[in-house]
């Protein structure tokens, strides 16, 4: 017996409106799958997850309108996207509100921490553990990073760093790269990252410090300036490793004898980078199933 054909009647005559139904659904299927392909080809991911951007919060009213600000950006970079905004001390709202006020499903939190610290390894993970309703994903830290070379760069640029300093000029020059300083070896390491790419970049000595000084991060801005002085580099600049305003970039921006740049804020290059950790995070292959917390 020959098979049926649903799409022909028992006179062999052809179903058009069959026809146009399977049509459509052809074409809403692959609509469908070509909306989950980025442009350059790979899997575009899915904008049902909120991104959550970790602030760390500070008592300086600037730092919430920078991270705000930051936000707007992200959000213009991608339209649909969910994006909220957690601190994790200090500032409200706090992660753990932002986090309960969000719709069952999953989340990806997108620290604005330059390094690995006990702020990704433990609060995190702790704030991710009062939502359980939430399926979270942790995105790496930003730094170090290209894009956050790119901002600062163009913060000391706008500081008054020269464009096109010539050989001689470059002899007398050097950057302290300041960061807030951590008790965890690996965020010591991150920031030495970090200040080897931006002297790359640069073409001169940087060398990092600490507004809080610790075993791990021992060197302070004084003493690294000091530092740089006795090998002849007296023009000294003072790069803000700091996300946002705050004591530390005040206290550390005081230190300099000649430029001090701003903090990296909402440079649209930091929005790119939230971008980038947050695709990351969200189609990244989950390796340990299924757990309340995943760092990608």
């Amino acid at each position: 017996m020959t098979p049926s054909n649903p799409l022909h009647d028992e006179s062999g005559s052809t179903h058009l409106d069959s026809t146009a139904q399977l049509m459509d659904r052809i074409t809403s299927q692959l609509g469908n799958q070509l909306r989950r392909v980025s442009p350059d080809g790979g899997r575009r991911p899915d904008p049902s997850a909120p991104l959550v951007l970790v602030a760390h919060g500070s008592r300086d009213p600037r730092a919430l309108a920078t991270v705000e600000d930051l936000a707007e950006r992200v959000r213009e970079l991608r339209p649909g996207l969910t994006v909220r905004i957690g601190h994790i001390e200090l500032t409200e709202p706090l992660l753990t509100d932002t986090l309960t006020g969000l719709r069952p499903g999953p989340a990806v939190l997108v620290p604005l921490l330059l390094g690995r610290g006990q702020h990704v390894k433990r609060d995190l993970p702790a704030a991710a553990a009062r939502a359980p309703h939430l399926g979270c994903r942790a995105a790496a830290p930003l730094g170090p990073h290209p894009l956050l070379v790119d901002a600062l760069h163009a913060r000391l640029i706008e500081a008054g760093w020269p464009a096109r300093p010539d050989a001689a000029a470059r002899r007398r020059l050097g950057v302290v790269l300041a960061a807030a300083g951590s008790r965890d070896p690996e965020s010591a390491l991150d920031t030495d990252i970090a200040a080897g790419l931006l002297a790359e970049r640069l073409g001169v000595p940087v060398v990092p410090a600490y507004a809080a000084p610790t075993a791990a991060c021992a060197r302070t801005v004084p003493g690294a300036l000091r530092a740089l002085a006795a090998e002849g580099r007296h023009r000294a600049a003072v790069a803000a490793y700091f996300t946002a305003p705050g004591r530390f970039a005040a206290q550390t921006a005081d230190a300099a004898p000649w430029i001090a740049a701003a903090p990296l804020g909402a440079h649209p290059a930091l929005a790119r980078l939230v971008l980038h950790r947050y695709d990351h995070a969200r189609t990244a292959r989950q390796v340990a199933e299924p757990r309340r917390l995943t760092r990608v």
